[in-house]
């Protein structure tokens, strides 16, 4: 195992998992709960499919969640780029007028 990785053991949809991680086991235990969540969630919208398609739409839809951060993310580094140079020019118009 490399160094600074853990192994967190949880239990997924019944199921237990041993994961292999650098994050702190507080995170690792946050993840846990959230795909149980999820999981269950899809469980009451779809009754009878199976863990593994429950487990396909739960990655769906973290993935779709990561892109839509990211695209958020991406918006917000650029909006702070843009006041970045607005500030920076107010400075030197500050400057040039004294």
């Amino acid at each position: 195992m490399s160094k600074g990785k853990i192994r967190y053991k949880t239990t997924i949809a019944g199921r237990p998992y041993t994961i292999i991680g650098a994050r702190p086991e507080e995170h690792m235990r946050s993840v846990s709960k959230m795909v149980n969540e999820q999981m269950q969630h899809i469980e009451s919208l779809s009754k009878g499919l199976d863990p593994e398609r429950r487990a396909v739409l739960v990655a769906v839809n973290a993935v779709s969640d990561q892109i839509e951060m990211q695209i958020k993310l991406e918006d917000m580094q650029k909006r702070v780029e843009e006041l970045e140079k607005k500030l920076e020019k107010d400075q030197e118009m500050k400057t040039s007028d004294n």
